[in-house]
């Protein structure tokens, strides 16, 4: 009895963090349905919606959210799964502690870094000018405030591709020290054991590494306002711009423009979820 409530007791922090983003989210969806009291607003509807779905600019916020989280989370799903078995080859050291820096950098100071690095005032121009690769700063290639948000999926990747490793890397040393040996035992090279036993069997974690950072770049706010072009804007900064209108009774507009990402990002996870339960079964039936 001792037990349970003792794991009670250290489950309340998750629990009231996981009511107040429930109760949150029930916050959203109600605006968005039109029910503001405190502005006079109490019969729910779906005009809001409607006009955001019928807005051509939400259509375009919507594609560059989904391109930089798509780009972004399948570079660092694959990068991330390379350097995490590297990490297992060698023994993490002091790589393991290093590579777990970038995730504990907030998303504004990364965007600070990028600039400062990637600019064509940055370091990387400027050593390139230095070194005579170009003749002025100007020629370097501009990655920042694109259309194409290449800064921003590179600053993503900057603190995704650690993630990913540091979040397999638990269940991929386990299964390399065991059937990946064995494997290799019994004759498997290396690379042949990595991907036809360590890599469907880490399988699991990769997905769900995957899912996190896809989802958290969909819905991210800082680095696609930092660092991206002023049009077309990613869909979270033209919901914020919505939010942020002078006009107090426009709340609702706004509020519908989350409600969709909120249930983009449901509709995709469930998804997704339902594709890695089909595959992993297809893998457990192969072996």
């Amino acid at each position: 009895m001792r037990k349970k409530r003792t794991a009670y007791l250290l489950l309340l922090p998750l629990m009231g963090m996981t009511a107040l983003a429930l109760l949150a989210c029930g916050s959203v969806l109600t605006q968005s349905l039109g029910v503001v009291p405190a502005f006079g607003l109490t019969e729910p509807t779906l005009d809001y919606y409607r006009e955001a779905l019928a807005d051509p600019a939400f259509f375009s916020a919507l594609g560059v959210s989904l391109r930089v989280a798509l780009l972004s989370a399948l570079a660092a799903a694959v990068l991330g799964t390379a350097l995490c078995a590297a990490l297992v080859r060698v023994g993490p050291g002091p790589m393991g502690l290093l590579i777990r820096l970038p995730i504990l950098v907030p998303h504004a100071v990364t965007a600070l870094f990028a600039i400062l690095l990637l600019s064509q005032t940055g370091l990387l121009a400027r050593w390139a000018w230095a070194l005579g690769v170009i003749s002025e700063p100007g020629e370097f290639p501009q990655l920042l405030f694109t259309p194409g948000y290449g800064g921003t999926i590179l600053a993503y990747l900057w603190k995704e591709i650690p993630f990913v490793a540091y979040f397999t890397l638990a269940l991929m040393a386990g299964v390399s020290c065991t059937l990946g040996e064995a494997a290799e035992n019994l004759g498997a090279s290396p690379l042949r054991a990595f991907l036809t036993v360590t890599l469907p069997l880490s399988l699991p974690a990769i997905s769900q590494a995957f899912l996190i950072i896809f989802l958290f770049a969909f819905g991210g706010y800082e680095l696609p306002l930092l660092l991206g072009a002023t049009l077309p804007k990613a869909l979270p900064v033209y919901a914020h711009l919505a939010y942020m209108h002078p006009d107090l009774r426009q709340r609702p507009a706004a509020m519908a423009l989350y409600g969709l990402i909120l249930l983009l990002s449901a509709a995709m996870a469930t998804l997704y979820g339902l594709l890695t339960r089909h595959l992993l079964r297809r893998v457990e039936g192969g072996q």
